[in-house]
C-alpha cells in the first residue's frame, strides 16, 4: 500500500547507491556531449559517494550514445579515481566471448580492482539491428554456453579436449574481474542464484516483474567461489526536482522518446521544453504514466517515500539510480538531492561478500 502523502517521512537504509547511465543525447545536441556530460556525472556522482557508475548497451537508438559500454567506461575510469567502472550490461548475444574477456581484462588492466562486468541476455535493440551486430556470433540460445566460456577465459582454464583450451585472453586471463548477472524476468534471475553470482534487475523497465524474481534469485542460490551469499541489486528511475512539479517535467522527455521509439520513430531525447509543447493523446499520457509507476519521480519528500516503500518490498543490498535527463546540470543536481535522503554509503558491502575477490 502507498505511503500516505502527509504520513511522517520514512527513513531510508543506509546501502551502497550506484548509476546507470545511457549518455542520453538531446535534440539539437551530439554524442560528443553526451559523452561528456556522462564523465562529468561519473565524477560527480563518485564526489557524493556513489559506489559504481555503469554503462548500458543499445543499439541504432539517436537518443543513446552508450552502444560500447566498454569504450566509455575507460574514459570514465581516466576521469575518476575510486568509483567502480563496468557494464550495465554487456548484452552477451551481440558478441563473441573471447572479445567480452580481453575488453574487461583490458579494463581491469588499467583500473585495477575497479571493473565490474554486467551481462544481460537481450540484445538491446531489435532483430534486425541485432542480426547486423551479431554477423556470425551466437543467439540469446547460447547465452548460457558464451557466460560459461567467459568465465573459463577468466580462469585461464577450460576442461580438457575444449576446442578452446589452448586460448588465452591477454589481458584477461587469470584476472578477478567481478561478473554479475542482469535481468528483466526469471530466467537470469534463476541463472544467477545456481552460478553463485550477483544479480541486478531492471526494475525501470520491468516493475511487475521485480519481486518474482528477487525471491526465484534468492530461492535458487548456491554459494559460489565467487559469493557467499545471496547479493542482489535493482535499477530505478529516479528523477528528484525541486518539487513534484519541477521532477515531472524533466522525466516527461524521457517518456516522449519511449512513446516515439514504441511507435516505430526512435529519435533524440527531446527537451523539457519540447515535451510540455508535445499534443498527448490520452493513450500517450497513459504509457507514460505506466512507465512511471513503481518508480520515483518526484521532489525529495516523494522520492523518499516512493525509495522507501520500493526498498522495503524488495529487500535489496544495493539501489542503482538512472536518470535519464538530457540536461546534465538537472541530471547532476537530481543526483546530489536522492544522496541527500540518504545516510552515509556503506562501502565494500558486496565486495565482503566475495570469496576470492581482492
Amino acid at each position: 500500500m502507498p505511503l500516505a502523502a502527509n504520513a511522517p517521512l520514512p527513513e531510508l537504509p543506509a546501502l551502497p547507491l550506484s548509476v546507470l547511465d545511457v549518455a542520453p543525447v538531446q535534440q539539437g545536441s551530439t554524442a560528443s556531449v553526451a559523452l561528456a556530460a556522462s564523465i562529468q556525472l561519473a565524477r560527480h556522482v563518485e564526489g557524493l559517494g556513489f559506489t559504481r557508475f555503469w554503462l548500458a548497451e543499445h543499439h541504432s537508438m539517436p537518443g543513446i550514445a552508450s552502444a560500447a559500454p566498454a569504450v566509455v567506461a575507460a574514459a570514465v575510469g581516466q576521469a575518476t579515481t575510486r568509483i567502480r567502472i563496468g557494464s550495465g550490461g554487456v548484452m552477451l548475444p551481440n558478441h563473441a566471448s573471447l572479445v567480452v574477456a580481453e575488453q574487461f581484462g583490458t579494463l581491469d588492466a588499467l583500473f585495477p580492482g575497479r571493473v565490474d562486468l554486467g551481462i544481460g541476455r537481450a540484445p538491446g535493440t531489435d532483430q534486425t539491428t541485432a542480426a547486423a551486430l551479431r554477423g556470425g556470433s551466437l543467439g540469446a540460445e547460447a547465452f548460457p554456453q558464451q557466460l560459461g566460456e567467459i568465465m573459463a577465459f577468466f580462469r585461464g582454464e577450460f576442461p580438457p579436449g575444449h576446442p578452446y583450451a589452448n586460448i588465452r585472453a591477454t589481458p584477461g586471463s587469470g584476472q578477478n574481474v567481478p561478473m554479475w548477472l542482469l535481468g528483466s524476468s526469471g530466467y537470469s534471475a534463476r541463472l544467477a542464484g545456481a552460478l553463485g553470482l550477483p544479480f541486478a534487475f531492471a526494475h525501470h523497465f520491468s516493475a511487475e516483474n521485480t519481486l518474482p524474481a528477487l525471491e526465484l534469485y534468492r530461492s535458487s542460490f548456491q554459494p559460489s567461489d565467487r559469493l557467499r551469499e545471496p547479493y542482489a541489486m535493482i535499477a530505478v528511475q529516479v528523477v528528484c526536482g525541486e518539487d513534484d512539479e519541477h521532477a515531472l517535467a524533466l522525466a516527461m522527455p524521457s517518456a516522449l522518446s519511449f512513446v516515439r521509439l514504441r511507435q516505430g520513430h526512435p529519435d533524440r531525447l527531446p527537451t523539457v521544453a519540447q515535451a510540455a509543447a508535445h499534443d498527448w493523446t490520452a493513450a500517450e499520457l497513459q504509457f507514460a504514466a505506466d512507465r512511471q509507476s513503481g518508480q520515483a519521480v518526484g521532489g525529495p519528500a516523494t522520492v523518499q517515500r516512493r525509495l522507501a516503500q520500493l526498498l522495503a518490498e524488495t529487500g535489496v543490498d544495493e539501489l542503482m539510480v538512472t536518470t535519464m535527463v538530457g540536461d546534465g546540470e538537472q541530471a547532476r543536481a537530481s543526483m546530489t538531492r536522492v544522496r541527500g535522503l540518504f545516510p552515509p554509503v556503506l562501502r565494500g558491502a558486496y565486495e565482503g561478500n566475495l570469496v576470492d575477490f581482492v
